[in-house]
């Protein structure tokens, strides 16, 4: 397999996954591409039909040293959290979540919403100082847009172009949703490394189209970014500072080492306190021990 080459495009095709009752399209990570700066997970979700009483469908889970970012362009859910949250976004709203130490949540039906559900969960890696803290939750209805001449944008989490999200930021990234409907320029941060998922539409960057279903990875060094829509489009641009430490994923726990993973699995299997209580109608749902423990044993 060729090495990736950061001064050119690269273009990623997303995976399938099952979560909860949806199948979603999951950007990150990927064999070639673990991160895009602290942005480790994407998945992109729908459009799924979901009814009142049944929807994302996902109990009661445990979360670790990262923040969970959901973004909807359609539709409902309600967010049920171990720190009392109950909470319904709606297309155009942001729930950040901030495990730091531990957190649980579910993510389920909202009880009167019937229709058409899609939007994006996103994790972001924590940093040494906040992956040990205490955890939150944020709700943010009202996001600040730019006028990107045929695009217009709206600031999830960071800077850009002028404008800062109101969300809590622990380390360098940008998160962005730009809706183009014909040729856009935007500014880049030139440190960053960016993602372009693409969540409805067609769009052409640097030579190549791209629909749902594929990210474009570009490397640190570029001021500036080129989108032109084949069709009215839908993309989430992720940018962030390159990690300088390796992070290890396994299951919903970012972490540093398998000891931490092991020390957060083992929390979750015997229910110790670590990560609360959900007040969810769903099962809590339990996984089996790490591979690597059998391995050891």
């Amino acid at each position: 397999m060729d090495e990736p080459n950061d001064d050119m495009l690269e273009v990623l095709s997303s995976h399938h996954a099952q979560v909860g009752s949806l199948t979603v399209r999951r950007a990150l990570p990927q064999r070639r591409r673990r991160t895009v700066g602290a942005w480790c997970f994407a998945d992109h979700m729908g459009p799924a039909d979901v009814t009142e009483g049944s929807g994302l469908d996902i109990g009661p889970h445990p979360h670790a040293g990262l923040q969970t970012v959901t973004w909807l362009i359609d539709g409902q859910a309600l967010h049920r959290d171990s720190l009392g949250s109950e909470q319904v976004i709606s297309s155009g709203e942001l729930n950040l979540m901030t495990a730091g130490r531990g957190v649980s949540h579910a993510e389920e039906a909202t009880g009167h919403y019937r229709g058409t559900l899609q939007g994006i969960q996103l994790w972001i890696a924590q940093d040494d100082a906040s992956r040990v803290g205490s955890p939150g939750f944020e709700h943010h209805g009202d996001l600040p847009r730019v006028d990107l001449g045929e695009a217009s944008a709206t600031v999830l989490m960071g800077d850009f172009n002028g404008a800062r999200s109101p969300a809590r930021r622990d380390s360098e990234l940008v998160g962005v949703d730009v809706r183009v409907m014909g040729i856009s320029q935007m500014a880049l941060e030139p440190t960053f490394e960016y993602g372009v998922i693409v969540l409805e539409g067609l769009i052409e960057l640097e030579g190549q189209d791209l629909g749902p279903g594929t990210m474009g990875y570009l490397g640190p060094g570029r001021d500036e970014l080129l989108l032109r829509a084949r069709q009215p489009s839908t993309v989430i641009v992720l940018g962030g500072v390159p990690l300088e430490h390796e992070i290890f994923m396994w299951w919903n726990f970012v972490a540093r080492t398998h000891a931490e993973i092991d020390a957060a699995y083992d929390s979750w299997r015997d229910n110790d306190g670590r990560f609360g209580q959900v007040d969810s109608p769903l099962a809590r749902i339990e996984t089996v021990a790490p591979y690597w423990q059998s391995r050891e044993s």
